[in-house]
């Protein structure tokens, strides 16, 4: 069965000036992305502002992703919802296009136990027969205990965890109880910073927004720690860091998308609206993001010359 593996890319959204999405742009990241050689593509994302997108909305992203995407690498769409018949509704239309898995976060807004979101992911497995990738983020959700992890992990359909904690505690600690209930789950981090020490400890790669923006760099990473130049890949794991404070300095996720724009891509509009106080850090931080881009690039093409 599919099992999530080497670098994923949290794909952002462009949006036209009307508000919709941006189909063309939309098309030219996901040539943008394969051509760096990722191995799998994650839209509908969190960093892809899925919150605030329709169903419709999220149905025909998935669809302008798997269609440019022509089978080049793997496609796992977020089926994020509060409501589990919705989740496994979108799951059912993402297997309906042939993508290879999906990734569920649990439920958002209210406060829930950890029996509640091991019963919200269980309908999900149970409902729709397509792989499934856990995803743990305690900025926005729920954090998924170490004991559900466990009992989770032993379901045929459960191929991946992305665990977006930051926490090298939770993560070890998710290996071990994979580990111990004998599953066959794949751990992935979805914190770039933590890369290559989720590697060095048995994680199985990455599924990040940075990964979206220079996917060269992660893809570099990995490379370099699949081929023992651990030297290199900690160089290249140190030179994101300073870029990955700076987009978190604004609003998230706006200082991913002017990262992205730095790269060449129109994102549009943001559809949570800014203050004007927010749209002048915005701007002043532009040319900032952009010249650590710069130089994150150069140090790549220093060491790999």
């Amino acid at each position: 069965m599919y099992k999530p593996e080497g670098v994923y890319a949290a794909m952002l959204t462009p949006f036209s000036e009307d508000g919709s999405i941006n189909e063309d742009e939309t098309r030219r990241i996901v040539d943008f992305l394969c051509d760096a050689g990722v191995d799998g593509l994650f839209p509908v994302s969190t960093v892809g502002e899925y919150i605030h997108l329709s169903v419709d909305e999220r149905i025909r992203l998935m669809g302008i992703v798997v269609d440019q995407n022509r089978g080049r690498v793997k496609v796992t769409p977020g089926i994020g919802s509060t409501n589990p018949t919705e989740a496994v509704y979108l799951a059912e239309e993402a297997k309906k296009m042939d993508c290879d898995g999906v990734v569920a976060a649990p439920p958002y807004f209210f406060p829930l136990s950890q029996d509640m979101i091991e019963k919200y992911f269980e309908t999900i497995l149970d409902g729709v027969d397509i792989p499934l990738i856990l995803y743990n983020i305690p900025l926005f959700t729920q954090p998924l205990g170490y004991d559900l992890v466990e009992r989770l992990s032993r379901h045929k359909n459960l191929v991946g965890i992305k665990d977006s904690s930051g926490s090298m505690v939770d993560f070890l600690h998710f290996l071990d109880k994979i580990r111990i209930g004998g599953g066959d789950t794949n751990l992935l981090t979805g914190r770039e910073e933590t890369f290559l020490a989720c590697l060095m400890m048995g994680g199985k790669g990455c599924m990040t927004a940075s990964s979206g923006i220079l996917p060269e760099i992660l893809v570099e990473i990995y490379k370099k720690w699949q081929e023992g130049d651990i030297d290199k890949a900690r160089e290249l794991q140190f030179s994101l860091l300073l870029l990955v404070r700076t987009m978190f300095s604004l609003p998230f996720p706006v200082g991913f998308k002017v990262a992205l724009e730095a790269r060449g891509f129109k994102m549009g509009p943001p559809r949570q609206p800014f203050s004007d106080a927010e749209i002048e850090k915005c701007s002043t931080l532009r040319t900032k993001i952009q010249q650590i881009i710069g130089s994150i690039l150069g140090t790549q093409k220093r060491l790999l010359s």
